[in-house]
């Protein structure tokens, strides 16, 4: 039996999202920088090191709802393509994330570098993700154009 191509999409975004964020934040991108505008120290660091596999589970489950989600937002405005994966990205960066993170800096005094850095991670990270939803949906599309390739079908038809 084959997997849904969306749970696998879902699946694939969440582990992109960590992906992602250990390249971003690695201390030769933007995590020296981002941990100094964010104020943690070395031994911060190293505490936090301690607990990474918990912090990692949990941003893997949270990029897997905002994937989920996403899957909704492509099917309510027809994003099936490539560049509708751009445009799906794109709208849910700048009508969710955006405005939001932008509070930091508004009301909680943090540097707007540091909201530059972590607004355009989340940027790049859901338009990646963008495009395993849209791949997902091409082949959901393609299977109910061929029965034989169906994501439900357990054997295989000739």
């Amino acid at each position: 039996m084959l997997i849904d191509p969306m749970i696998g999409a879902i699946v694939a975004s969440g582990f992109v999202a960590v992906l992602l964020g250990m390249i971003w934040y690695h201390p030769k991108i933007f995590g020296g920088a981002w941990m100094r505008l964010s104020g943690i120290t070395p031994e911060m660091r190293e505490k936090g090191k301690r607990r990474m596999p918990v912090m990692v589970f949990f941003g893997f489950l949270a990029a897997m709802l905002v994937a989920y989600v996403m899957t909704y937002v492509s099917a309510a405005w027809g994003f099936y393509n490539w560049v509708g994966g751009l445009q799906l990205g794109l709208w849910c960066w700048m009508g969710f994330i955006a405005p939001t993170m932008l509070g930091s800096v508004l009301w909680e005094m943090k540097p707007f570098r540091l909201y530059l850095i972590n607004a355009f991670y989340w940027l790049v990270t859901l338009l990646v993700m963008a495009q395993f939803i849209v791949f997902a949906y091409s082949l959901e599309y393609a299977s109910s154009l061929n029965p034989a390739v169906s994501a439900d079908s357990s054997a295989y038809v000739e």
